[in-house]
């Protein structure tokens, strides 16, 4: 259990993403970043704890109807600002609903399940279509850190449902953006795979079979798992495409000046 798991009570996949090495010589800015799965079962000492983190900003990368099944505890005072940011692609169970016959409302015939699984995505498949649908909302998390860093609480944490997809994908933008290193990124996505074994994860999987839909190895992946080649997939695009994360946001619609300024934020230099 990391020790941002064990102070975001109750939260299984939540860290801090900062303190590795930078290509710049530097490194990534540590109290800035923050990942999780969602905050709907923060104790009150939970909430408490954002702000002990110097946590003032929480983005919500979730659908509207997975918010409205479990909403974010906050502090009541207002002090944590929470920012919605839907990006549709990693809501699985609702993925699956959209594939089946009435929405999932009845149950499937073995036609309709087989022609739903070989319908679902690969994960870097759905990691990829995310980047292209998702670039507004990554900017506007962008835009964010940078509205964030001028306040007496400059951490923003982002997150989804588990944070494996849409927030692994912010995760390795950002993570990009600062110069890590892409075995770092990789590193960091990976830790996902074993913070939602066991517990966790079978209750991701029992979304899906719950709807009368067997839990195949793809939909096992998409739903519980992190392998290493999802997200390498992503880095490989901003490469390929954009030429890395700047050039990703800067097609997103952020300005130089914004990449710039989020990349001093991100970044700390040699001591």
């Amino acid at each position: 259990m990391s020790d941002l798991t064990a102070a975001l009570q109750v939260t299984h996949n939540a860290r801090g993403i900062g303190g590795m090495a930078a290509e710049s010589g530097g490194a990534v800015r540590s109290g800035i970043l923050y990942r999780s799965d969602a905050l709907g079962g923060l104790t009150e000492a939970g909430a408490a704890a954002l702000a002990d983190l110097g946590i003032g900003t929480v983005i919500d990368l979730r659908t509207d109807a997975e918010r409205s099944r479990s909403a974010d505890v906050l502090p009541l005072d207002g002090s944590v600002q929470l920012i919605s940011l839907p990006i549709l692609g990693g809501a699985m169970d609702e993925m699956v609903r959209r594939m089946l016959p009435g929405g999932g409302g009845t149950r499937p015939s073995e036609a309709d399940v087989a022609r739903m699984l070989d319908a679902v995505p690969a994960l870097e498949e759905l990691y990829l279509g995310m980047l292209q649908d998702g670039a507004a909302q990554f900017a506007a998390v962008g835009r964010a850190v940078i509205a964030a860093a001028g306040t007496d609480r400059p951490g923003v944490l982002f997150h989804c449902t588990a944070g494996k997809d849409r927030t692994g994908v912010a995760a390795a933008l950002l993570l990009q953006l600062a110069g890590a290193s892409r075995e770092d990124i990789v590193a960091d996505y990976a830790l996902t795979g074993q913070n939602l074994a066991g517990a966790f994860a079978e209750s991701l999987a029992a979304l899906i079979t719950s709807m009368g839909v067997p839990l195949t190895p793809k939909l096992r992946i998409l739903a519980t798992e992190a392998p290493a080649e999802a997200i390498e997939a992503v880095l490989d695009r901003l490469a390929s495409e954009y030429g890395g994360a700047a050039g990703y946001l800067r097609a997103a619609g952020m300005t130089d000046a914004e990449v710039d300024e989020l990349i001093g934020i991100l970044t700390a230099e040699a001591e």
